[in-house]
Parts: structure tokens; sequence; C-alpha cells
């Protein structure tokens, strides 16, 4: 086997930034992503395949077609996975269909309804196409913030016109956004999603029963501090770690 020297990232795993190996034979690869099987002879050093479509797609294509195709029920291990791909920036717009997706994705795989999970996604796409970058700064509301009120939206089908679904979707963006605003700004992007992902999940256990993952434990140590100039450093619950913490 060959080891194909590093230059830049995007040239290495898409997944862990390891160096990619070339082997002589080809064999069955599962798509980190997609989840799909492919004849491929490479792989980065720890075993990670990424296909060549899911290589090039772009952030919000990335996040629909793997949040269709995966069985994890982990939001937050989801989300910081397809956060470690190039397609995805540091920070942006991409986030605000991030967080309703990996939470919806939780949501109907844990309820076992995959055709449901994938219609749902859809009018994620659509409805977080309106919540624009820099909305945190410029109107006073985390587009992730809005993302986890998305999601309690779209399970619930609340609409203008609702009464309790109303209440609950807008109380969970307000939930939110209170977390987010008590730790301050800058923004950064992955700092919100794990707020907003975090405060779904207790949300979520309190009004409908349903335990999205272990929030009490699974606390993720932020993996990508090192990108952001604007970092709270010690400030930032995420930058460093704690009890049950997650390498993300």
């Amino acid at each position: 086997m060959e080891k194909v020297g590093k230059s830049k990232h995007r040239n290495d795993c898409m997944i862990c930034g390891q160096e990619l190996i070339y082997f002589e034979d080809y064999k069955d690869l599962e798509c980190m992503y997609c989840h799909n099987i492919f004849k491929s002879n490479v792989t980065c050093l720890e075993g990670h395949f990424v296909c060549d479509g899911c290589h090039s797609m772009d952030a919000i294509g990335l996040i629909e077609n793997y949040c269709k195709e995966t069985d994890k029920t982990n939001p937050m291990e989801m989300a910081i996975e397809l956060m470690k791909s190039p397609s995805i920036n540091m920070h942006g717009p991409e986030h605000h269909f991030l967080v309703p997706a990996v939470l919806l994705t939780s949501y109907y795989n844990l309820l076992m309804k995959k055709d449901m999970k994938t219609k749902k996604l859809a009018v994620a796409k659509m409805r977080a196409k309106d919540i624009k970058g820099g909305f945190c700064g410029f109107y006073g509301n985390c587009g992730a913030a809005v993302g986890a009120g998305m999601y309690i939206s779209i399970i619930l089908g609340a609409t203008p016109l609702t009464k309790d679904s109303w209440g609950l979707a807008n109380l969970m963006t307000g939930t939110a956004l209170l977390s987010m605003a008590k730790i301050g700004g800058p923004r950064c992007c992955k700092r919100n999603l794990f707020t907003a992902i975090e405060e779904a999940a207790k949300f979520t256990e309190e009004h409908f029963n349903v335990r999205l993952y272990d929030y009490e434990n699974y606390h993720p140590v932020c993996s990508f501090k090192a990108k952001n100039r604007e970092c709270l450093k010690t400030e930032c619950p995420y930058f460093t770690g704690s009890s049950g913490g997650y390498d993300g």
C-alpha cells in the first residue's frame, strides 16, 4: 500500500484529516456519509471512506443525504460528524438547516419512521433557506435557536393558527436562545449548534418523553476552536473537557 503525502485537509480524510492510503485490491467500503457500499481501494489511516458523490456535494445536500440514510440516533454525534466535512464552513447558514436536520433524524429514527423522516427533512430544508446568515447579530435571533424551534414546529405540525404546538415551537426557540445569550458573543456557529441541540434534547424529553441522547453525560469538547478567530476559549462551555466529554 502507498501513503498519499499530506498537503491540505481537503486532500486528506474529510472525517478526521488523516492521510489517505491506497490499496492494490478493491474492496467493498461503506461511505461514512450516505452509507452506501462502493468498490474502492482508498481509505484513511483510521479506515474512513467517503464516496465521490458525497465528497463533491454541497453542505445542504450533504446534510440532507446523510440524515436520510443514517440509522444513528444521537443528534450531537451526527452534527459533529457532518461538521468535520470541508463542505461545512466554520460559520455559515448551513448550520440553520443542520440543527433541525439532526434533531428530526434522531427523533424519527428512534420512532422507526424513516419515510416520515424523509418528508420532514424536506420541509426543514425549505424553511431553513429563509434564515439568513448573520441572523443572530442583525436580527437578535440565532438561526440555530430558530432551527430548534423549527424542529418542534415540524414534528407537531404547528402553524400560525395552532394553539399548543405554536406555543411549544416558540418556547423551544426561546429556551435555546436564552442559553446562548447567557454565554454571550461573538457568535460561534459550533457553540450555538451544540447549545441548541442540547436544549432541544432536554425539551423533547420533558414534553414528549422521547430521549434523543444522554445529554447529561455526553458533552462535546470542541475540536473546531483552532479555526475560530473569535473563540471565547475558557468562557465557552465546550472549550475544555469535563466528565463524560466527547471530542467533537
